[in-house]
């Protein structure tokens, strides 16, 4: 599926399948954080099995206004104690399968929004 950025000036997903994302010219294969005021971090995680505490500690890092996580494949919930650094700062987190993450973020980014999109790239 491909994509139209709104806002030219925002980092967007123009296009995804099962395991890659294209963000604005490039092919990401691997998990990825990105934000719509440019970042792109390395997600250092292949499965949802993967995932640890820490990893959502790092979104909390990101000062965001709310974060999207895709979940990889399929919709999976982290466990709630792992939510309490992003709690804390008073982000929030919305969760749903990788491509209606990549969907999302564009919306919001689109929109001027501050949002981050944490994607799991993970093959079935």
């Amino acid at each position: 599926m491909k994509f139209q950025p709104e806002r030219p000036d925002t980092q967007s997903i123009t296009a995804y399948g099962p395991d890659w994302i294209g963000v604005d010219a490039d092919r990401v294969t691997e998990s990825v954080i990105i934000g719509a005021r440019g970042q792109r971090i390395a997600w250092n995680c292949r499965r949802f099995e993967d995932l640890t505490a820490a990893h959502f500690a790092q979104l909390a890092e990101l000062d965001a206004e709310v974060v999207i996580f895709g979940s990889g494949l399929r919709n999976r919930f982290p466990p709630p104690a792992w939510l309490q650094p992003l709690m804390a700062r008073r982000i929030g987190l919305e969760t749903m399968d990788t491509q209606a993450a990549c969907r999302t973020y564009n919306v919001l980014a689109g929109e001027g929004r501050n949002v981050v999109a944490a994607l799991l790239l993970e093959t079935e």
